[in-house]
């Protein structure tokens, strides 16, 4: 059948593109291992020229394949799955490119290309290493292309095709639709299901480049100790790849903690890190490389850890390779909101995990007495034992957060045993974390006043003597006068968290002193003191802003209802009903209105205002709710937050009213006299009283005017009482009915009529929990979460700052190596 508007010849084109990529690929692993193995320097370089030909061909083709894809999808070619599963018309250009990356295919394609862009850079920068290591990264990209390529063998599928097309998907073969040849003109074809919700935000547009960056990184640490391995040349590659470990480490925390802002500005879980499984898979691979880091910096200063260097670089890209095989294998979705599966893909991504793993750790094995390392134990007043301690402290915090996270609840899964999360997540981890931050704390002040090999005691505690005092002084005074009264988990971790306090401050206050005292100011050498700075300000922050958060909606009024798996305290959400200032603490806040405008109408905002009882501040937010796509029923919520530059105001939107439209409960009619009851589902009501332009009425009117009122007293079951006062209004030949609403027992009440001869009045009732205009806002006070965001702009600027230096440093030492002749061109 030729069917009626498709444009077929972009995804030819770009699956054409993915095979080329996937032979070229293989082609450049091929020809790089040849050139490795090469005994002689012509053939060697004969292999290398080809090499480079297929790598550069490759990298053409995946980049040619990112952009037929954003092609797809900015052009609304909804017959492609890509654009209908991941898009829609409504979309703002910005989240374009998100689209990309919320697919599987996606990321693995965003992974390949920084590969790509890494390999290109080492083609011309690596060297004598060149060969090895590109053999490496070139059978990533092997494994990689598999994930998107997309192809049969038999009933096996390899890859998912990112050019598939809606009906050739099995879920939609034998729809009826596409028994039509002209069935892209159906309305559920003419538009995309959406992007999801949650990535409807800026961030995600820069986030995950930047943390796939740090993935596709750490191949470059692994690539040179799997090359060191392979050609036994075991030290040679270490300050070469220096560098290279230090913009893996700097990017990678620099796409955590972007995703930890994105959390903290468009999640409602309160905060910026949930210690959910996905996420601190994330985490591990960053602090085993940072253990890495440190021992591959002391092997190049004294000769110790190498050994331990190679097993961190080996781990750290094994864990973001199970990171990806948790994200995508489906086997934590029971206990992680990140974890999904859209297609069956747990062999080959188990797979992609064993064809690294268990060479490199052969390899390893096979080579490891012939490592070079120093017999002689180091001196406990040496910079290398204690910044090998600080690796192994990492490492085993690593570890923990795994096997709590990760491991547990996958052996669990497979034993047949609930994956239940624990009860406080918060605290299960912080309770073995709080001391890992304590003790690295303290190791990142004193580090820098040890001398490699040995340092003299009384030097040392000389040198560490006014910063320890101002560290003391500091943090004594925050914990006094800073209100750190956290008695929630009892007094045992709140020591903990004073202690951690002090580690933080010391931190800061130690690097400070050594780049001013040490460095003599020079910040071009103050890379790893900056970085430890900005990694003390992190931590600082992190534990004022949880320990001092405060739950500003506390609620002493109206409690609603929320079901159990929202996991909400209705004594922590205030209800406010729409126009009613409600107190709130320390503030007045207001639910004025809300307004439904965006991506046609799929975002709710919800205005809210706040007076400042004290100073008398105003100002406004506005926490919103976007419409769940891809056919979902729901919304998500999404906070808005009060800037200052000593702490936030962070509020969302817990639960809101369902509007009039919705409400199909009725009025019910009651002719009663003076003191006859009428029964409602939750009391009763008694009509007290009707009376003509009664005084001190809440209602307003001229002389001319007449006005007849009911009173009525309301009793609840729970033995609450209300009054309502409904109303029948004339102005000269005109009427109208004034209802009245006793929004605490979802009442709505109206008095309609009074016969004369019976004198009898006609009141009539609503009961409806749908009618009343309210949200449940929930609101935190975040003191000085500005000294994490600020510490972690100053860590990464530590890393850079090393980079450069470090960078600097390997091409004089590559420079000095080559002949005269070439230098001197150079």
């Amino acid at each position: 059948m030729n069917f009626i508007g498709e444009h077929l010849l972009p995804g030819q084109f770009g699956h054409f593109f993915v095979i080329l990529s996937f032979v070229a690929s293989l082609v450049a692993t091929i020809a790089y291992f040849k050139s490795a193995n090469a005994p002689l320097h012509e053939a060697a370089s004969s292999w290398k020229r080809l090499a480079r030909a297929a790598f550069i061909t490759e990298c053409f083709s995946v980049f040619t394949v990112f952009v037929i894809i954003f092609y797809i999808i900015a052009t609304h070619k909804f017959e492609y799955t890509y654009a209908w599963n991941h898009s829609s018309r409504a979309l703002s250009a910005k989240y374009l490119f998100s689209c990309i990356w919320e697919a599987q295919e996606g990321s693995f394609l965003l992974w390949t290309i920084w590969h790509c862009v890494l390999g290109l850079v080492l083609m011309f920068r690596a060297g004598k290493w060149e060969a090895p290591v590109m053999t490496v990264i070139s059978f990533a990209q092997v494994c990689l292309a598999t994930m998107i390529i997309g192809l049969y063998f038999g009933t096996t599928k390899i890859g998912i095709n990112p050019f598939l097309l809606v009906r050739q998907m099995e879920s939609m073969q034998a729809a009826p639709i596409f028994s039509r040849p002209d069935y892209l003109s159906i309305p559920m074809m003419q538009d995309g299901q959406g992007l999801n919700q949650l990535l409807q935000n800026y961030w995600m547009v820069i986030h995950p480049p930047i943390l796939f960056l740090g993935f596709a990184s750490t191949i470059v640490p692994f690539a040179y100790a799997m090359a060191g391995l392979w050609k036994k040349d075991y030290s040679g590659w270490s300050k070469i790849a220096l560098p290279w470990t230090l913009f893996s480490a700097g990017i990678l925390g620099l796409g955590i903690m972007m995703g930890a802002a994105w959390a903290y500005e468009s999640l409602t879980f309160g905060g910026f890190w949930a210690w959910d499984p996905v996420e601190n898979a994330s985490l591990v691979p960053w602090l085993v490389m940072i253990a890495g880091l440190h021992t591959q910096v002391v092997y190049n200063a004294t000769g110790h850890s190498l050994r331990a260097t190679y097993f961190f670089f080996i781990i750290s890209f094994f864990l973001v390779l199970f990171s990806t095989f948790l994200t995508r294998s489906g086997i934590l979705g029971d206990s992680s909101v990140h974890a999904f599966v859209e297609n069956d893909m747990n062999f080959q991504l188990i797979s992609l995990m064993a064809v690294f793993l268990l060479p490199a750790l052969i390899l390893f094995g096979m080579r490891y007495k012939s490592i070079p390392h120093i017999v002689k134990e180091e001196s406990s007043y040496s910079r290398e034992f204690w910044m090998f301690i600080g690796s192994l402290v990492l490492f085993l915090a690593a570890l923990v957060i795994i096997w709590q996270t990760s491991f547990t609840p996958i052996y669990n899964k497979l034993a047949g045993k609930s994956t239940a999360m624990p009860e406080d997540p918060e605290f299960a981890y912080n309770k073995i974390q709080i001391f890992v931050a304590v003790v690295l704390g303290l190791l990142t002040a004193i580090g820098q006043y040890l001398r490699y090999k040995d340092t003299p005691r009384g030097v040392f505690i000389k040198k560490v003597g006014i910063p320890t005092g101002i560290a003391l002084i500091i943090s004594l005074l925050i914990s006094f006068f800073g209100a750190i009264n956290f008695h929630k988990h009892g007094p045992g971790f709140l020591g903990a968290i004073h202690l951690a306090i002090f580690a933080a401050v010391y931190g800061i206050v130690a690097n400070a002193a050594y780049i001013w005292t040490g460095l003599n100011g020079k910040l071009k050498a103050a890379g790893g003191s900056i970085a430890h700075l900005g990694f003390g300000l992190m931590l600082l922050g992190i534990l004022i802003s949880s320990a001092k958060k405060d739950v500003l909606s506390k609620n002493n009024g109206i409690l609603l209802n929320f079901a159990p798996e929202t996991k909400q305290d209705p004594t922590e959400n205030l209800t406010l009903i729409k126009g009613l200032r409600t107190d709130m603490g320390r503030y007045w806040a207001t639910y004025q209105n809300k307004d439904s405008t965006g991506q046609k109408g799929n975002i709710t905002y919800f205005k809210v205002d706040f007076e400042n009882k004290k100073s008398g501040e105003k100002f406004t937010l506005y926490p919103n709710f976007i419409k769940a796509t891809k056919g979902q029923e729901g919304v998500s919520g999404n906070p808005d937050s009060r800037h200052y530059w000593d702490k936030d105001i962070f509020t969302y939107i817990s639960a809101t009213s369902i509007d009039d439209a919705d409400d199909t409960a009725q009025f019910r009619k009651h002719s009663v006299k003076l003191k006859d009851t009428i029964f409602y589902s939750s009391g009763y009501m008694i009509l007290n009283n009707v009376s003509i332009n009664p005084t001190g009425t809440r209602h307003q009117i001229n002389p001319s005017d007449t006005l007849i009122v009911a009173d009525i007293s309301i009793y609840s079951s729970d033995s609450m009482r209300y009054r309502s006062t409904p109303a029948i209004f004339w102005k000269g030949n005109d009427s109208r009915f004034i209802f009245d609403t006793v929004f605490a027992q979802g009442l709505a009440v109206g008095f309609t009529s009074v016969n004369n001869d019976t004198h009898a009045v006609e009141i009539q009732v609503k009961e409806s929990n749908k009618m009343v205009p309210y949200v449940a806002l929930k609101a935190y006070e975040f003191p000085h979460i500005n000294l994490l965001w600020a510490g972690t702009i100053i860590m990464v600027m530590g890393f850079a700052v090393s980079l450069r230096r470090r960078y600097t440093l390997a091409r004089s030492m590559h420079v000095s190596k080559r002949p005269a002749a070439v230098q001197k061109e150079s």
